[in-house]
């Protein structure tokens, strides 16, 4: 833990003149008030007041007392964009209490009782997301500056790259500069796509990171003219974006990877707990996608179908079936070394909180009940076709989200996972889908026949 003491001095060595202290919402969006440095001590000791009414799910009304803000000494972060200012992540609290609607909060009581067995859930994450421009009347493009990022499989190409190596470059060195060990970037599968990664951590910190992360996207695109957009599928004809998260469990006290296992008789390097958190994932997975994959887009990008739908460069990289393997990124799941797993289901556009401590959950109750996958898939899952899928009994994850949260409905664990923020969740949701449900696209009447229409 950081005593304040050190924080104190390490702003005055760093120049900090102002403080922003952050929280996420429902949605996962960051929220934050300014506070000048001379006020330190009142934001740590009793936080920056919000009205929780104005926000989506925050379970407040507006007669409901103040949502404060205190700031997470740990999470001490220089802006590197913006000279004097520093960002904290921050736990809500009412009246002196922790605000059970807070999704970090909420995250940090599931991490608790998940060291208190032992455990500690090391997770690193694949942020990707595209650069776009709007147009005039409101759509988007994808911001191509040079008129190069036109490939049909562009995915690391060196034109693309350079393309925009000026935001990546100063995404990168940005990353560095406030000690996150950013290794490598690359153009994505997607025209305008990308994607910059950065060394794991114990899911608190990846989590508080990735919500950064998004807030830096935002001002270095802006700075070069772009938007940076996290969506799940902006575009039809191109791959979306998701939030890929490697993960392991390690033992609290040693730091042992408790996933790794040379001697597996599978051959995948993995110990008997990594088989049973994975038998975990499995049986909770239709209910798991309504948090990992909460938007009406996301289930755009999760398609059941051929590869060719809904990417021009000929695949979607976003397995929809509950299936784990080797080193195979037609899974679900993808072994990616030993001791090592990947879960590519997760959407770019999921609350980081609430998504990791649903999946933390689902796969403890899998260890906790000793249950199996069964053996992995080993073939490409693109090629055997709906029927052979079904006839070797691999199910389908939700294929919208009215799907995953009548599936979210009937299972207590995920549920549980989410606390008191599981009916505002559900409630929230389903309004977004109704919305959704309501709206006559451009589509429907291109799609219906010429006697329908006169």
């Amino acid at each position: 833990m950081t005593g304040r003491k050190e924080i104190a001095q390490r702003m005055q060595d760093d120049g900090i003149r102002y403080l922003l202290t952050q929280f996420v919402d429902l949605n996962g969006s960051p929220k934050a008030k300014m506070v000048p440095v001379e006020h330190f001590e009142d934001v740590l000791d009793e936080g920056a007041g919000f009205g929780g009414a104005a926000l989506l799910g925050m379970g407040q009304g507006p007669h409901s007392h103040d949502m404060m803000a205190r700031i997470d000494l740990d999470s001490y972060t220089p802006v590197p964009w913006d000279d004097g200012l520093a960002r904290f992540a921050s736990d809500l609290f009412v009246d002196g209490e922790p605000h059970p609607y807070c999704p970090r909060q909420h995250f940090k009581s599931v991490l608790a009782s998940a060291r208190a067995k032992g455990y500690v859930f090391n997770v690193g994450i694949e942020p990707e997301h595209f650069l776009v421009t709007r147009n005039n009347d409101g759509s988007i493009q994808v911001w191509d500056p040079n008129n190069i990022d036109s490939l049909r499989k562009p995915c690391y190409d060196f034109k693309g790259i350079a393309n925009v190596m000026g935001y990546l470059r100063e995404m990168m060195t940005a990353m560095r500069k406030i000690g996150w060990d950013a290794y490598q970037s690359d153009h994505e599968d997607a025209n305008g796509q990308y994607e910059i990664n950065f060394h794991y951590s114990d899911a608190l910190t990846t989590a508080d990171r990735y919500t950064f992360f998004k807030m830096m996207t935002s001002q270095y695109a802006q700075k070069h003219g772009a938007i940076a957009t996290h969506m799940a599928k902006p575009f039809t004809d191109r791959t979306g974006s998701g939030g890929h998260i490697h993960y392991h469990i390690a033992d609290s006290e040693t730091g042992e990877n408790l996933f790794l296992d040379e001697s597996d008789r599978r051959g995948l390097g993995l110990s008997q707990m990594a088989y049973n958190f994975i038998g975990g994932v499995f049986a909770h997975a239709p209910a798991l996608c309504s948090v990992m994959s909460p938007t009406v887009n996301c289930y755009k990008r999760l398609q059941v179908g051929s590869a060719l739908l809904g990417s021009s460069s000929g695949f979607l990289w976003t397995p929809a079936f509950v299936s784990y393997g080797d080193n195979n990124r037609t899974q679900m799941i993808r072994t990616a070394g030993p001791g090592h797993l990947e879960d590519r289901t997760m959407s770019a556009a999921c609350n980081p909180y609430l998504a990791f401590g649903a999946y933390l959950s689902a796969g403890l109750d899998g260890v906790r009940r000793g249950l199996d996958p069964g053996e992995p898939n080993l073939g490409n899952l693109y090629e055997l076709g709906l029927d052979e899928i079904r006839r070797r009994g691999v199910r389908m994850l939700p294929q919208s989200l009215a799907e995953s949260l009548a599936e979210l409905k009937a299972d207590s664990v995920v549920q549980e996972s989410l606390g008191v923020i599981y009916d505002e969740f559900v409630d929230q949701k389903e309004a977004e889908w109704r919305e959704y449900h309501r709206q006559v696209t451009p589509w429907e009447n291109r799609a219906l026949p010429d006697d329908v229409l006169v």
